[in-house]
């Protein structure tokens, strides 16, 4: 009885540790899920993409705050391009572009056919 009394009083333990632990949203986006101040103190001040929509018609993107469409400026800048996750700005002297979530490249993903193509394997 007394083992089985010590038994309950421990799971309960660790049960109220477990509540007291911040919970973390797996589904924020990495910028969100509790990067340190100094970190956010180092990323630039400048135009931040917050959003992109495509559809067959048309393609717009929200640019700090902004909604824009492709081929409408931006500032001193011209949208260029709008993709799944980067919009492309052309400024008089440079271009630049905005990723939807920073510090991500989309790299292309090689198909099977391509990995044996390489090999000399042939079907």
């Amino acid at each position: 009885m007394k083992r089985a009394l010590v038994f309950i009083l421990f799971c309960f333990a660790g049960s109220v540790a477990a509540q007291r632990a911040a919970l973390v949203d797996p589904t924020r986006p990495p910028s969100a899920a509790g990067e340190s101040n100094a970190r956010e103190a180092a990323r630039p001040r400048g135009p931040q993409l917050q959003s992109v929509l495509i559809s067959p018609t048309r393609r717009v993107a929200v640019i700090s705050g902004n909604t824009v469409v492709q081929g409408e400026k931006y500032g001193s800048a011209t949208v260029v391009a709008i993709t799944e996750g980067a919009v492309l700005l052309r400024y008089a002297d440079r271009k630049e572009t905005l990723h939807l979530i920073p510090d991500v490249v989309k790299r292309e993903r090689r198909t099977d056919d391509a990995a044996h193509s390489d090999k000399g394997i042939s079907r």
